[in-house]
This record gives structure tokens, C-alpha cells and sequence, in this order.
């Protein structure tokens, strides 16, 4: 593979901490999330990979659209639901990803063709096929 970005965010503190980017543009006090026994408060890893999952498929979809010659709506939005629980196995914890795509006045077929398409370039699903649940919804 041929890199052609790569950035670095260094985290300190884990569950309660912070994560810095390099070039200083994130900077975000994290910390557990009540549910998991934490204080709450600040941003957690699952909210960050949320974010950073739904904008790069919005990205995969305009790039399939772009490519295919697909008309794709200016206002489409992802919404990503992360859950993070005890795995079945006993063996530490796992992720869930649940899609929620609105892509208004597309046809459900071509919406759900393009939903399938993107997934086959969007890196993150790369990344978690196999590995994690991701469902994918049209609202």
C-alpha cells in the first residue's frame, strides 16, 4: 500500500486522560464514560471513533458516487452508534457499529447498491470487516 496521509495523536492517561495531534489541531480531554465506571464529562475513545468512522464512510459514498456517476444528496448524514461491552468469549471487550444513512430522494434500491459499494472502499469498514458488527440502516 502507498501511504498518502498519515497524522499522529499521542494519548496519555488512557480512559481519563488526553489526546493531542501533532499539528495541535485535536486536543481533547478524554474520560470513561458513567456507564463504563467512569466520571463522564469528556470525550471517550468510542465517541472519537464514531466520529471518525461516519465521516470517512460520508466520504467513501461521495467517492463511489463521484466515481460511479451517482447522483448523491449535498445533505446526506451518517449517524454511527458505538457500543462497547464484555465480549461473549471472556476475552476482554468488543465494539458494535450501527449505521443510521440518510441519503434523501434516493431510491431505496440505489441508496442501499450505494450503501454496499461504499463499504467495499471505505478503509474503516476495511478495517472492522471481520473483526466487529457494523450494521447499516437507511433512515
Amino acid at each position: 500500500m502507498k501511504t498518502l496521509y498519515s497524522t499522529k495523536v499521542s494519548a496519555t492517561g488512557g480512559r481519563d486522560g488526553k489526546a493531542v495531534s501533532e499539528d495541535g489541531l485535536l486536543s481533547v480531554a478524554l474520560a470513561a464514560p458513567k456507564e463504563l465506571g467512569g466520571q463522564g464529562g469528556a470525550t471517550n475513545p468510542e465517541q472519537l471513533f464514531a466520529a471518525g468512522y461516519s465521516a470517512c464512510f460520508i466520504g467513501a459514498i461521495k467517492f463511489v458516487g463521484n466515481r460511479d456517476k451517482i447522483a448523491v444528496p449535498a445533505d446526506l448524514s451518517v449517524t454511527a452508534t458505538v457500543g462497547i461491552g464484555a465480549r461473549d468469549d471472556g476475552e476482554g471487550f468488543g465494539l458494535t457499529v450501527d449505521f443510521v444513512v440518510s441519503l434523501p430522494g434516493m431510491d431505496k434500491a440505489a441508496a442501499e447498491d450505494l450503501l454496499a459499494r461504499a463499504h467495499k472502499v471505505c478503509p474503516y469498514s476495511h478495517a472492522t470487516k471481520g473483526n466487529i458488527p457494523v450494521t447499516t440502516t437507511l433512515a
